[in-house]
């Protein structure tokens, strides 16, 4: 998808969060071009000095990781692009959407094709037999370098958020008390899977609503969390309605909740939701690694009725109720047969829990939770 693309446009850009395999997947994917990384600081002080020889006056072809450190690099990458018309010429990486998706926006709108990369799927952990039960995968979570240097998980994802804190909160907004934004993060994790209070969490941490959705804004631009919105066939009322917030990596999810063992996981009040938001963050790297924007929606009624993931074919609803129960029973599909008694026109339905056999019960499809990408995207 990523060659396909640079077939076609002079720029690629790839956003991700930290340590989702950007760098490695376009390195091994253009081995040809020259790389640059701008976290580097020499690099940075080269390209103040001197950006046309950093960019190899657009004769070569390059990578660019970490863009968003220098978005006036973009300026120069379009000068180029139009003078050579060369497609693949420049491929872009960057861990913080707004800062380089809005210089992309004023510099390079129609020049470059935009891909988004997650942490590792459950499918393609399954493809490289790496896939474990289910209290594993969310203890462990996602990360490629857990995987690829075997490093403990509580170890992994305390630096991991550390860095992130300190390159990308504290270069995005100027916060006094960090601890606070930290406090906000755990109280957030809390509330995985939940309807968002922004006034609740302002309260708990003692700032104002607006500096809430302020700091959301950057967890979400950074790629740490997604929100997703209600289902409503009115597409404007969605817009309005109150959103669940889930993470887009189960370890960091389970680091912040202070989660340590299988054991452990397996006795939380919680893990139905942490369950929930493994399954929801693989949804969204199915759609992305395929191509597609996710656009996954959730369903809650007056009377009750909850359906905890939607997503539309061709604007009819495909329900998927989510069990972190290993053993099914028929009283987990109950939600959805309810739905299906309201809902007449769907492209269908299924329960992805925490087992592994397959059936299908009253039309009603269910599947284990490695199956999500599958189920509900098809093959890759």
């Amino acid at each position: 998808m990523i060659r396909k693309a640079a077939r076609s446009f002079p720029v690629v850009s790839l956003f991700g969060p930290r340590q989702s395999g950007k760098t490695t997947l376009v390195r091994a994917l253009f081995p040809d071009h020259h790389y640059i990384n701008l976290e580097n600081p020499e690099t940075r002080r080269f390209f103040s000095e001197d950006p046309r020889s950093l960019l190899r006056n657009g004769r070569e072809p390059l990578v660019v990781d970490e863009a968003q450190r220098e978005p006036e690099l973009l300026s120069w990458i379009q000068v180029f692009a139009d003078a050579q018309n060369s497609p693949g010429m420049f491929v872009l990486t960057g861990s913080n959407q707004p800062e380089l998706g809005q210089a992309i926006s004023q510099s390079l709108a129609g020049r470059t094709s935009i891909h988004y990369l997650l942490p590792l799927s459950l499918e393609e952990l399954s493809d490289q037999a790496l896939l474990g039960s289910r209290d594993q995968l969310l203890v462990n979570g996602c990360l490629p370098r857990l995987y690829d240097a075997n490093l403990p998980a509580d170890q992994l994802y305390s630096a991991y958020f550390a860095t992130y804190v300190e390159r990308d909160v504290r270069r995005l907004i100027h916060i006094r008390d960090m601890t606070k934004f930290e406090t906000f993060v755990r109280l957030l994790a809390g509330r995985v899977g939940q309807l968002v209070n922004l006034a609740a969490l302002g309260g708990d941490v003692g700032v104002s609503t607006p500096t809430i959705s302020g700091w959301l804004g950057v967890l979400e631009a950074s790629f740490l969390v997604m929100r997703v919105q209600p289902y409503h066939s009115n597409l404007g009322k969605r817009l309005v309605k109150t959103p669940k917030l889930y993470f887009t990596e189960p370890g960091l999810l389970a680091w912040l909740l202070q989660i340590e063992t299988e054991e452990q996981m397996a006795r939380d009040p919680l893990l139905g939701n942490i369950f929930e938001n493994m399954v929801m963050a693989e949804a969204s790297k199915a759609a992305w690694n395929r191509g597609q924007e996710p656009r996954l929606l959730f369903y809650r009624d007056k009377s009750g009725l909850e359906i905890d993931l939607i997503r539309e074919v061709q604007r009819r609803p495909f329900a998927v109720e989510v069990k972190a129960g290993r053993t099914f029973a028929r009283e987990m599909i109950a939600p959805l047969r309810r739905w299906q008694t309201l809902h007449g026109d769907l492209a269908g339905s299924a329960l992805v829990y925490g087992g592994d056999e397959e059936t299908v019960v009253d039309g009603i499809t269910v599947a284990p939770f490695y199956r999500t990408a599958s189920l509900l995207f098809g093959s890759a």
